[in-house]
């Protein structure tokens, strides 16, 4: 029987990694994501406040359902992708959405030792399958500009929305 041996000249393959959904036992990492997605954007915040916040948020969305996340657990177990949506009602409207719900996509990071491997597609295939079988009727995100070309591949669009904000 031949056996996988995991190394530099035999990476693991993506059969290889467990997608699962995440728990709050799982927040540290989740958070880790998040700081780390924004320091590779270049976006410049305080991180010892955004990791407090983040986690205090979590605490609070992940047990009440409005946030629900899926990790990507390694051949040796570690959490080294993850993605995450916020589930939002939406009112009837002139937009084709088919449900009183939308999810909105956040977080979706892959550690950089781990890239290349097709775990964010199978994460954000992961998020598709849940929201079809719970009847949500639209997927939007923000996308990062070096991962536009996997949501394209996968059906996203631009939106032409008028969107603005205050930020109060």
């Amino acid at each position: 029987m031949w056996s996988a041996i995991c190394g530099k000249y035999n990476p693991p393959t993506v059969a290889d990694y467990r997608i699962r959904p995440a728990t709050l036992d799982d927040i540290d990492a989740l958070i880790h994501h998040r700081l780390a997605m924004f320091t590779e954007m270049g976006t410049s915040f305080d991180a010892p406040l955004i990791r407090q916040m983040f986690r205090d948020w979590l605490l609070k969305m992940m047990p009440a359902g409005e946030y629900r996340a899926w990790v990507c657990v390694s051949p040796g177990g570690e959490v080294v992708a993850g993605a995450g949506i916020t589930l939002l009602r939406w009112p009837p409207g002139p937009s084709p959405i088919s449900s009183e719900r939308i999810a909105f996509v956040y977080n979706v990071y892959t550690d950089p030792a781990h890239r290349k491997r097709g775990l964010a597609r199978r994460l954000m295939d992961t998020v598709h399958s849940w929201c079809a079988e719970q009847g949500i009727g639209a997927v939007a995100l923000n996308a990062a500009p070096a991962a536009r070309h996997l949501y394209e591949s996968q059906g996203y669009r631009p939106a032409p929305s008028p969107m603005m904000w205050k930020i109060t």
